[in-house]
């Protein structure tokens, strides 16, 4: 098969020790030609698609590939709308790779789109797909990923509904210059055995500024797994190189200063950012819809995970019987081997519309990636209800914050002094009693913190509080719960964005 320049033959997947390889072969010679963007081969009675009647286009699950053969099925995506750019699809099986065409027969065109069965949608090609497996019971194959998009992709596990996403790749989000956005061009799947309890599949990724070639293998289950390999060829120098990037978004929550008219108390996908540091540091840093754009910057080396969590399951925090927030999945990522020293960037952008994404999180190692050179990836992520296993520190449930000032007291020397309030619970904190000697550490850059205090809370609990004092500039914030020095809490990070 030729893509972009490159052949991939069936015989270089005779050996399935080199099937990995063979893709990668083909990233490394584009990354040594100039890029080619994607041939425009979309009938013009798809580039036009309304939103509305690109959704009267729908797969027909009795088409599903490999239904009566395995766990898993196959769907796909049809082009048109905002996929305007075809991506080729393969299977792989007993050594032999095969393309799966485009088949108009595949679809059900309903209401608008069924005009749509007159035309010639011949090199409509396909703009994604979705693996189904029976996750929630054995009667039915639920949806489980799907790649939609660019370099996007989303999982879910058993009892999830979609929310964030996560992408093979990030390029100078958020910079001055512009983001890259990478795609995936094609695809090889490996046809699941009749006993399949994980799907593997094979994608070639390019851009401008780099090529590269990826492993997949998917598990689903209670947290659906995605083991990722990459081998990465840089065509350019890349500034910032956003590695196993999470896409979310975040609206109002509980420590919004502004919200809408409306009823729902929170709407958000992830309520926090987690890290698990190098040094073995717990931090967590709630979300916020900035006025601007915010970017925050975690130094770390050798980082043991990260991930955009949504920590508040019920429903009554939300009250949305259509969004269902509450089973919106915190996601998890973590590096399969030493990622060195570097950061993890939070990009946090204003939006006023809930389908809007506007929360980015990714690794960005110190070495940067020059034109010319290489680097290997290899990572899980994968979904969560919960926390990660060995975060066994106490955790913030509650983060809140208000004005000091009591209202026939306007000239008070607290009145323009703000209160927070931290409540932590769970894990270490659980083994201890009211009258524990905890402390509270805690520490601000550029300011200074007043009255901080430590409080037990009757539910096993403990809050910290602080005021800030008036002023014109951010407050940096963190602080964690300790006793005779030892942490019993994960490390709270805020800061705090006065009106100026």
């Amino acid at each position: 098969m030729v893509l972009l320049g490159c052949t991939i033959a069936s015989a270089a997947f005779a050996d399935d020790d080199r099937h990995f390889n063979a893709v990668i072969d083909c990233a490394q010679q584009l990354a040594k030609n100039t890029y080619q963007a994607p041939e425009e081969t979309l009938p013009d009675a798809l580039r036009d698609l309304s939103y509305d009647t690109y959704r009267q286009i729908r797969f027909d699950p009795e088409n599903a590939y490999w239904k009566d053969e395995s766990p898993f099925n196959l769907q796909l995506f049809h082009s048109g709308f905002l996929f305007q750019t075809p991506i080729a699809l393969n299977v792989i099986e007993n050594g032999s790779v095969a393309s799966l065409p485009f088949a108009p027969e595949d679809y059900n065109y309903d209401g608008n789109a069924e005009a749509l069965k007159e035309q010639d949608l011949s090199g409509s090609g396909h703009a994604g797909f979705r693996l189904h497996y029976p996750l929630n019971n054995e009667e039915y194959a639920d949806e489980v990923a799907v790649f939609l998009g660019a370099s996007y992709f989303r999982i879910v596990g058993r009892d999830q509904v979609y929310g964030l996403s996560t992408r093979g790749l990030a390029i100078d989000t958020a910079s001055p210059e512009g983001e890259e956005f990478p795609a995936f061009r094609e695809f090889w799947f490996y046809k699941p055995a009749a006993d399949a309890d994980h799907l593997e599949l094979l994608a070639l990724l390019d851009s401008p500024s780099v090529s590269g070639a990826y492993r997949f293998i998917i598990r689903p289950g209670d947290d659906t797994q995605v083991e990722v390999e990459a081998e990465l060829f840089a065509r350019d120098d890349i500034a910032k190189l956003g590695v196993a990037p999470l896409t979310s978004m975040f609206t109002y929550g509980e420590a919004s200063r502004e919200r809408p008219d409306d009823f729902r108390p929170q709407v958000h996908d992830s309520d926090g950012l987690l890290m698990h540091t190098g040094s073995d540091e717990w931090i967590w840093r709630p979300l916020n819809n900035p006025d601007d754009l915010h970017t925050s910057v975690f130094v770390d080396a050798s980082p043991q995970g990260f991930g955009l969590m949504q920590r508040e399951r019920d429903f009554n925090r939300y009250l949305d019987t259509e969004a269902q927030y509450h089973r919106r999945p915190s996601q998890w990522v973590e590096p399969l081997d030493d990622w060195g020293p570097g950061h993890v960037e939070l990009v946090e952008i204003p939006t006023d519309d809930e389908t809007n994404d506007n929360i980015v999180a990714y690794w960005v190692a110190d070495d940067a990636l020059k034109a010319g050179e290489s680097r290997r990836l290899h990572y899980l992520t994968y979904t969560l209800n919960a926390q990660p296993e060995n975060n066994m520190l106490g955790q913030v449930i509650r983060t809140r914050h208000g004005r000091v000032g009591i209202i026939t007291q306007e000239d008070s020397d607290s009145s323009e002094q703000r209160q927070f309030i931290v409540d932590f619970q769970g894990g270490a904190l659980d083994k201890l009693a009211a009258d524990q000697p905890v402390e509270l550490d805690i520490s601000i850059q550029n300011g200074e913190v007043l009255l901080p205090q430590v409080t037990a809370l009757p539910n096993k609990g403990w809050r910290a509080s602080f005021r800030l004092p008036a002023s014109d500039q951010p407050s940096d914030v963190s602080l964690r719960l300790t006793v005779n020095g030892e942490p019993v809490s994960e490390t709270w990070n805020y800061v705090w964005y006065p009106d100026v």
